[in-house]
């Protein structure tokens, strides 16, 4: 339980809730929300992948 990377399980969290928006956006068939919602989405799951390249580099992982 000590090596659990916190930051990566926000983000994780960050983009379910992020698809779960997205979803809802679709119920309401919002067009703009969607597209708010999908860039969210990109968006922290780049600063994700981009936290794990800079945490490999660095030998912490």
């Amino acid at each position: 339980m000590d090596n659990i990377k916190w930051i990566f399980a926000l983000y994780s969290l960050g983009a379910i809730l992020s698809m779960a928006l997205i979803g809802i956006a679709v119920a309401l068939r919002n067009i703009p929300l969607i597209f708010i919602f999908l860039i969210l989405l990109f968006v922290i799951m780049g600063f994700g992948f981009k936290t794990k390249k800079k945490m490999r580099d660095a030998g912490m992982l």
